[in-house]
C-alpha cells in the first residue's frame, strides 16, 4: 500500500518512483507529445504555424501532441527544431556523445570498415599483429582481437597520462606480462 498524498516527503518520493510510465510514445523517459508541446510553447507558435515551419501537416502536429502518432526521427527533429531545440545523445553522466569519425583510407581488403569496437593499428610493428605467430604476411592495418589485450593497453595508457582517477594508483603491469 502506498502512502497517501499527505504522508510528507517520503510519500511524495515513493509515489514519484511508482508513477506509471507516460502514455504514448516516449524518448527515453520523456513523452514525445510533451516535448513537442514544450517546443511549440517556447516559441509561442500555434500547431498550424509549427507545422508550416517543420514542413509537416497540421494534423501531424495535432496527432503527435495527442500521443496517437509516433513521428519518425526526421519529423521529430524538424518539430523540435522549429522550436529551437535539438536532439542529442548523452551518456549516463549527461555528457554529449560525439559520433565516431570515418576514415576513408582504412578499410580491409574487401573495402569494409574495421569493427567500431576495436582499436585499429596502422602499420603494425612486429608482434602487434596476431598473424605474426603464424608467419602470415603483415597487413597495412589491423586491430587487437583480444578484449583482454585491448583493455590492458587502455588501462596502461590511462595510467600513463595520469588522469585524475589514476593519480595515486600503482602502475598496471606492462601489456606483455598479460600473456
Amino acid at each position: 500500500m502506498s502512502p497517501g498524498p499527505d504522508a510528507g516527503d517520503g510519500g511524495e518520493m515513493a509515489s514519484a518512483l511508482e508513477a506509471p510510465p507516460p502514455p504514448g510514445p516516449t524518448v527515453g523517459r520523456f513523452p514525445i507529445a510533451g516535448l513537442v508541446r514544450r517546443a511549440r510553447r517556447i516559441v509561442g507558435l500555434s500547431q498550424h504555424r509549427l507545422a508550416r515551419f517543420a514542413r509537416v501537416s497540421p494534423s501531424t502536429v495535432g496527432r503527435v501532441e495527442a500521443g496517437s502518432l509516433t513521428p519518425s526521427l526526421a519529423v521529430l527533429e524538424r518539430l523540435l527544431g522549429a522550436g529551437g531545440l535539438y536532439l542529442v545523445v548523452v551518456d549516463q553522466e549527461g555528457r554529449i556523445v560525439q559520433p565516431m569519425g570515418d576514415r576513408e583510407d582504412v578499410h580491409d581488403g574487401a573495402g569494409r570498415r574495421y569493427p567500431s569496437h576495436l582499436d585499429t593499428i596502422l602499420d603494425p610493428e612486429p608482434g602487434e599483429w596476431w598473424g605474426d605467430l603464424y608467419g602470415l604476411a603483415r597487413p597495412p592495418e589491423t586491430y587487437h582481437r583480444s578484449s583482454v589485450d585491448r583493455e590492458a593497453r587502455r588501462r596502461r595508457s590511462q595510467w600513463e597520462v595520469r588522469v585524475a582517477q589514476h593519480r595515486h594508483v600503482p602502475p598496471p603491469p606492462p601489456v606483455r606480462e598479460y600473456y
